[in-house]
């Protein structure tokens, strides 16, 4: 665990803060389902969980701030894509450079496909709030087709995505770092991994694939799916 602490100025926080707004607004096409709406809600709950943590709270900030702006840059891309991005929008605004190294460390420790059972404190409160963001059980319903659209996936690939990713993560349990977290959200978590473990079985029937065939045909965007393996 990182032992230093930094504290970022309230008026950096809200320049970055604007900086950020101004992208996602700007790149909104780009940014379905990372836009302000993910940034903001990440930003609030981090913010939460850095309090209970002991993490530093004005850095988790921040991270989760400039977290996805490698969305902007590439589609479908990991957080490493948008290392340039973040360090020019954390220098612009007054981020001590130790200090912005030290936020993109954090959003690498953080990130679901890579993330271990030992990253810092800093790192698992940025994680638990972007884990949340994914088990809502209204962001199946209400965002999963932007997600589609903004990275250019079908169906059966975002749900190999999800499972491949999350499934050992929540099995070795450490889905949330926070006990409290962990308490109120990981029944959430299981509906989601479910849901999404049949949507992996579903895309594989040729007759569902023919009823989203169907679908595709009405909004191709939202529903594609690579033809079944015979």
């Amino acid at each position: 665990m990182r032992a230093r602490k930094s504290t970022i100025p309230s008026q950096t926080i809200d320049a970055v803060e604007q900086h950020v707004r101004r992208l996602c607004w700007r790149y909104a096409d780009k940014l379905q389902f990372h836009g302000w709406h993910h940034v903001s809600f990440v930003r609030a709950k981090a913010a939460g969980f850095a309090d209970h943590n002991g993490a530093d709270r004005t850095v988790v900030e921040v991270a989760a701030l400039v977290h996805d702006v490698n969305y902007i840059v590439l589609r479908n891309s990991p957080a490493a894509a948008g290392r340039d991005l973040r360090m020019d929008i954390l220098r612009e605004c007054g981020v001590e450079e130790d200090v912005g190294r030290w936020v993109d460390d954090i959003i690498d420790e953080a990130e679901m496909a890579t993330r271990g059972r030992h990253i810092s404190l800093e790192a698992q409160a940025l994680s638990d709030a972007d884990t949340l963001f994914k088990a809502l059980p209204v962001t199946p319903v209400v965002l999963a087709h932007r997600y589609l659209r903004e990275n250019g996936l079908s169906l059966r690939e975002l749900a190999h995505k999800i499972v491949g990713e999350q499934r050992d993560v929540h099995d070795s349990g450490y889905y949330f770092y926070n006990p409290k977290a962990a308490e109120n959200y990981s029944r959430w978590a299981l509906a989601n991994l479910q849901l999404w473990q049949c949507i992996k079985e579903a895309v594989d029937d040729p007759t569902v694939v023919e009823l989203l065939d169907a679908v595709h045909a009405v909004d191709a965007t939202d529903f594609e799916v690579e033809p079944a393996a015979s």
